[in-house]
């Protein structure tokens, strides 16, 4: 299927795997895979020869065909399938002339390219679960390497208090896991057939209809629906929103990790290698290639989910425009997840973490980022209220002299007087202010093997 990304850009942008899902060939079998597996399911509920099935199964090789003839021909018949019905019907004659009276029997265009379209899903599918089992696997691994490992949670950009670094990194591993769910859930319940004929009544093949798209779906593994769905185009819709709901994952991810890697930050590092993140005139640089192209690829999802959704809105039985909206759309949308995924499996397997940078960030603030432990500790002496006041007093202070909020509140008689010394030095240590951090770790990563 024909998409927007160049063969130039399309490596930044897509994994390999779902390039060649989403090749023109490829899909170009997935219609033909239709036309065989149709045949054959006809010829087992005694519409047509089993001769001609034999027969046509064979012509159904994508080499066999000319993919920009093809593509000239769809201009002119509104669909791609129309040209490769007549191509087929030829392909087949040259060696059997009255099998290829049976190519296509009862189906519709929508039909072959809708099928090619869930036979194009399926395979992508399988490629974004590989990887998002990679990427849970290295955020995971992560979590557990580095769960005591403390740095700064940051709120509006800006210091907030300690947390754990495995946290953040468990995070990542449970949002990717629940898309994970989410694409084992469409790969189960959105597969579906299209098998509805002209108007979907498979009013072309009598009462044998159903019989032939029961045997349709053991042929290609698909699911049977309940009924064609040429114009309700809600399990498009649904996949489209799975897809762009992992993209964002990872841009999430991704806009993290290119912040971590600021140099005034420098916490954590996408892996190094010869030529990677390097300047075209700076040679000291190492910039975060890979949560760029995530960040690319998942700024491109919402709005290629967008269009899937808009064209939803289809009249009658069979569409004419939003229909065809689909067919570039989905699989871009398939590739510029693939790519936002595969730079997170990459990130997530070979991420760099300095544990010393981040000890120094708690610190940079001289103290700030355990003002909210201390003003709990005293709040349990004078009041929330109070012990607000007092630390926010002696915080700005701090600010001002350029000093320690320790050493503030060690000089002021009206702390001292309920924190001791030992108390104020314990406020300081950041990892003993951590809450349930290790509990959320814990539940985090249990919640990967549900």
């Amino acid at each position: 299927m024909s998409t927007s990304l160049s063969p130039l850009l399309a490596p930044m942008l897509s994994s390999g795997a779902m390039r060649a899902v989403c090749d023109d060939t490829a899909y170009l079998q997935g219609m033909l895979d239709f036309e065989a597996a149709l045949a054959r399911a006809e010829a087992a509920a005694g519409v047509i020869p089993q001769d001609a099935a034999a027969a046509i199964s064979r012509a159904c090789q994508a080499s066999s065909f000319d993919l920009d003839g093809l593509a000239q021909a769809a201009t002119r018949s509104g669909n791609l399938a129309i040209p490769l019905v007549k191509a087929l019907t030829a392909e087949v004659a040259k060696t059997d002339a009255q099998a290829a009276r049976y190519v296509h029997w009862g189906a519709t265009s929508q039909d072959v390219i809708d099928t090619a379209t869930m036979l194009m899903l399926r395979a992508g599918i399988e490629v974004l679960l590989r990887d998002c089992d990679r990427a849970v696997a290295g955020f995971a691994a992560l979590a557990r390497a580095h769960r005591n490992t403390a740095m700064v949670a940051r709120t509006w950009l800006q210091h907030a208090l300690p947390m754990p670094f495995g946290l953040k990194v468990a995070e990542y591993a449970a949002a990717l896991n629940r898309s994970r769910r989410r694409l084992e859930r469409l790969r189960e319940e959105t597969l579906m057939l299209q098998f509805g004929g002209a108007a979907g009544t498979l009013a072309a093949l009598g009462d044998k209809g159903l019989a032939v798209a029961e045997q349709l779906v053991i042929e290609l593994k698909l699911s049977l629906p309940e009924a064609p769905w040429h114009t309700h185009r809600d399990r498009i819709a649904e996949a489209a929103s799975v897809l762009a709901i992992l993209s964002g994952t990872c841009g999430k991810i991704a806009r993290d990790l290119s912040l971590l890697m600021q140099t005034d930050v420098g916490e954590a590092f996408e892996p190094a290698g010869e030529g990677r993140g390097g300047s075209s005139t700076m040679p000291h640089k190492r910039n975060p290639v890979a949560a760029a192209s995530a960040l690319a690829a998942s700024t491109m999802a919402p709005n290629l989910a967008a269009t899937i959704l808009a064209a939803q809105v289809q009249e009658h039985e069979r569409s004419a425009g939003p229909w065809h909206a689909e067919w570039p759309t989905l699989p871009t949308l398939l590739l510029v997840t693939s790519g936002a995924l595969a730079a997170i499996v990459d990130i997530a397997e070979g991420l760099e973490v300095d544990e010393a940078r981040m000890r120094a960030n708690l610190d940079q603030t001289r103290g700030l980022i355990m003002a909210e432990a201390v003003a709990m500790a005293l709040a349990e002496k004078v009041g929330k209220s109070e012990a607000h006041r007092l630390v926010e007093a002696a915080s700005k202070q701090a600010v001002a002299e350029k000093r320690h909020l320790r050493d503030i509140l060690a000089a002021a008689p009206h702390i001292t007087a309920q924190l001791d010394a030992e108390q104020l030095a314990q406020l300081f240590e950041p990892m003993a202010y951590q809450g349930m951090s290790q509990a959320l770790i814990d539940r985090l990563l249990a919640s990967l093997d549900e």
